[in-house]
């Protein structure tokens, strides 16, 4: 057969970066061969290998080719690289990215809102996700941006147990802005 490249077989997006020898491919005259139930065959020729895997109708793979005498497993290589792509999509699914979660405030904005929001945004931290606060100013609000700065420091001021700023308060265009992360 051939020596398989698993991204290759694998579509959408989903990729390993491991190359597989399997069968006549493989290069080494002796081999640390493994049966298709973990049973140990010990060091034998590629030969004998091969015989061994077309008894069990199997293919035998080339598992770690560093090792002396390099290790090889007789197995059905197309269910083994279905549960490769199983076992990478289940750590992919474990490993949870974080996110920017975007909350907005106004220069009107209540204190029952603000509270609100606060509180929100320790729920978030707390899942280890980044906090953005956004705060639009309008027309004359521009002028005069020190009443969105006093809002924006009082929501960093209440969750400054729980997060900081990862940088400081700025105006982009009419945009108020402050990432807060978990401390």
């Amino acid at each position: 057969m051939v020596n398989f490249q698993l991204s290759s077989l694998l579509n959408k997006g989903k990729t390993i970066n491991k190359n597989y020898t399997i069968n006549e491919r493989i290069k080494s005259p002796e081999l640390r061969v493994i049966g298709p139930t973990g049973e140990n065959f010990g060091v034998i020729s590629k030969i004998e290998a091969l015989k061994k895997a077309e008894e069990y109708e199997l293919d035998l793979v080339l598992l770690v080719e560093t090792a002396t005498p390099p290790v090889a497993k007789i197995i059905d290589f197309n269910k083994f690289l279905y549960e490769e792509r199983k076992k990478e999509s289940a750590a992919k699914a474990r490993s949870k990215k974080s996110e920017v979660k975007q909350l907005n405030l106004s220069i009107g904005i209540g204190e029952g809102d603000i509270q609100q929001r606060i509180v929100r945004a320790k729920e978030f931290l707390a899942d280890n996700n980044k906090v953005k606060f956004v705060l639009k100013l309008r027309g004359r609000q521009l002028s005069n941006p020190d009443l969105g700065f006093a809002k924006i420091n009082r929501v960093i001021k209440d969750l400054e147990e729980v997060g900081k700023p990862e940088s400081e308060a700025k105006i982009i265009n009419n945009l108020l802005t402050v990432t807060i992360i978990k401390k």
